[in-house]
């Protein structure tokens, strides 16, 4: 019984260190792709905020009281 509970543990560390590598490399695939192509740069900065709508959400945020920033 404590054998197979430690057999499992081990599976569990190999998956958690498969996904962690899987992560690394669709990250460095995506970072590649941005590096390398303008059209996905461009379509970057369009969804991301203006440095003016990220001063209105602060401003904003602060007139509420939320002093935290939150992630998405």
């Amino acid at each position: 019984m404590i054998s197979q509970q430690f057999a499992n543990f081990l599976d569990l560390d190999r998956q958690i260190l498969s996904a962690i590598m899987e992560a690394m490399a669709s990250f460095t695939s995506l970072s590649t792709q941005t590096f390398k192509s303008a059209h996905i740069r461009s379509e970057l900065k369009n969804i991301l905020p203006t440095p003016a709508e990220l001063y209105e959400r602060v401003r904003e945020r602060t007139k509420k009281g939320v002093t935290t920033v939150a992630h998405r």
